[in-house]
């Protein structure tokens, strides 16, 4: 079964991984993002060997963002983003072929046990499992 695996971020992380430090988290160092890196990239490694890994991506800054709605005659009406109230944004992921659900909760386990500075903020890694038929009304 295929599976996403997303670990979650703030604009602000984006910030303090650049080296300036927030309201929410203390700056990070050169070696920070070492550790952070080497840790993400053993489990990519792991990941690959075991043919698990379909993809994996991180993604840009927030400030990057772009939101797109259509008006009533259909044409796009695109925004920059994130808005202020977003809380938490979607910072990268994993496209995953698994055996099962316990195995891909292993896997999330592993990545949230990413080193990071003392007082950085935590997030849940999510899990969401992918439909590949779509929504069935039988």
């Amino acid at each position: 079964m295929k599976y996403l695996v997303m670990v979650q971020g703030s604009a602000a992380d984006y910030e303090a991984m650049v080296g300036r430090p927030t309201d929410s988290g203390p700056a990070w160092t050169k070696p920070d993002l070492d550790a952070m890196f080497a840790h993400m990239n053993a489990i990519n490694e792991e990941l690959a060997a075991k043919g698990e890994m379909l993809d994996a991506q991180g993604l840009a800054s927030p400030s990057t963002t772009r939101f797109v709605k259509v008006d009533g005659d259909g044409r796009p009406v695109v925004t920059d983003g994130p808005y202020a109230e977003t809380k938490e944004v979607i910072a990268g992921f994993w496209l995953l072929d698994c055996a099962s659900l316990e195995r891909v909760t292993e896997i999330a386990a592993q990545v949230a046990r990413c080193p990071q500075p003392a007082g950085a903020p935590e997030y849940a890694v999510v899990i969401r499992p992918v439909d590949e038929t779509g929504p069935r009304q039988d």
